[in-house]
């Protein structure tokens, strides 16, 4: 009952969600807002609860059973005996109640190798649920940063759109008076629909990532916010391999593997166990109020029963087969994952490192790029160049603005994602 109105109070909290931040919004509110919205938190939460509820089970069967028992009898007159699977004391006519006692002594081990697999799977679960936690901040991060790109590439290409409709504007009075002719204002309008083109992609693209932010903090609709921008981290370090060994020891999914590998071999060692005694202490007592006269009007009885396997089909040593192949298979997993997650950083520092380069390159195309089109500008007006010139010196303009305004965000996604792989994400 407790565990069901747990239930019900956590999925009662989950539906009267958080208020979505108003105004500006920072990285850091956009992470703790996710952190207490997202469907997958919450999904990996109750997951670490079923987890918790499954070590108490296991370790129920170490502590004493009570049970009240009821039983009605109606048997025929002076019968004691019986065939089959009815004990002549069940023969007797009576009405019983009463309770009976069950302890386990001991199992030499079993129940305790079970108890502690379980508890090791908890431990594993809890971790599996910290990996969803850095998994949401690494899809808030990444969206955040997306958006931020989109909303600077956005307001370049509008730039560009501004700036070449007035080139049009320019160029068109140029030719009503016959000092430019209608070929270059064709030109010109070319040049302001590409742009005008680019602008609706520019704002489509900027739209989807805001549509991305608010999926990752786990919102149901889409909403525009005013994100605040972030400061560039410090320079990366020279080589991973500090990074790949600093992985290996602080990525949940790796702890998690370690943990359900040494769950796993508890468990197998819980199945060697079963082929040994179990010893159970057993008492009953109880009132019978009416029934045959032979009986006596109360009862008691205390006993200790000790189960010996002998033979069973070869059953439990199937079992302990299975149990160490699973438990071999774990120990594979474990060294599967270290060499993937080792895999994962030195790429994500790959990719960092070559985001990084880019911000220094995209920063000179940008000068060279406006000096090449003020050249072009005074080319044209001069006489000496021509439209065609212009309008690919505007071209490459707007693209290198696109390129250095994108290149930041795309070096802190990629710095989000290498922090992600290391297990440094916070």
């Amino acid at each position: 009952m407790l565990a069901v109105f747990g239930a019900v109070a956590a999925t009662s909290c989950f539906a009267q969600r958080t208020p979505v931040p108003a105004g500006d919004l920072t990285l850091q509110q956009a992470k703790e807002y996710a952190l207490r919205n997202n469907p997958r938190i919450r999904s990996a939460d109750f997951s670490t609860g079923a987890a918790e509820a499954v070590v108490k089970e296991v370790r129920a069967a170490r502590l004493p059973a009570v049970y009240g028992i009821a039983t009605g009898v109606e048997a025929e007159h002076s019968t004691i005996l019986a065939a089959g699977s009815l004990q002549t004391s069940s023969l007797y006519s009576r009405f019983a109640s009463g309770i009976a006692v069950s302890q386990m002594l001991s199992d030499f081990g079993r129940s305790s190798h079970l108890s502690k697999s379980a508890d090791l799977r908890r431990q594993a679960q809890d971790q599996q649920g910290r990996s969803v936690r850095e998994q949401v901040l690494l899809q808030v991060e990444q969206a955040y940063f997306q958006a931020l790109g989109g909303a600077a590439a956005l307001k370049a290409v509008q730039a560009a759109v501004n700036n070449r409709a007035t080139t049009l504007r320019q160029i068109r009075a140029l030719a009503e008076n016959s000092l430019r002719s209608t070929l270059d204002v064709r030109f010109a309008e070319v040049a302001l629909s590409q742009a005008q083109l680019d602008l609706y992609q520019a704002e489509n693209l900027a739209s989807e990532a805001q549509a991305n932010l608010a999926a990752a903090m786990g919102l149901d609709q889409a909403q525009h916010f005013s994100l605040s921008d972030e400061p560039l981290p410090a320079a990366l370090e020279a080589d991973p391999a500090a990074l790949i060994e600093q992985a290996r020891h602080k990525r949940p999914e790796l702890i998690a593997s370690n943990l359900t590998r040494d769950a796993a071999r508890r468990y197998a060692q819980a199945e060697a166990d079963l082929r040994l005694p179990t010893v159970t202490l057993i008492g009953a007592a109880g009132a019978v109020p009416a029934g045959d006269p032979r009986l006596p009007g109360k009862y008691s009885a205390a006993g200790v029963n000790i189960n010996i396997p002998i033979l069973n089909g070869g059953l439990f040593s199937a079992r302990r087969a299975e149990a160490e192949q699973r438990a071999a298979a774990a120990d594979s997993d474990v060294r599967t994952l270290s060499v993937q997650i080792g895999r994962e950083v030195r790429v994500a520092w790959l990719e960092a490192n070559t985001a990084a380069r880019r911000l220094d390159v995209t920063a000179r195309l940008v000068a060279e790029s406006n000096e090449a089109l003020r050249l072009a500008q005074t080319r044209y007006d001069a006489g000496l160049g021509g439209i065609v010139e212009l309008s690919q010196a505007q071209l490459n303009q707007t693209s290198a603005e696109i390129q250095n305004a994108t290149a930041r965000y795309d070096y802190l996604s990629q710095r989000a994602a290498l922090d992600y792989s290391v297990g440094e994400l916070q």
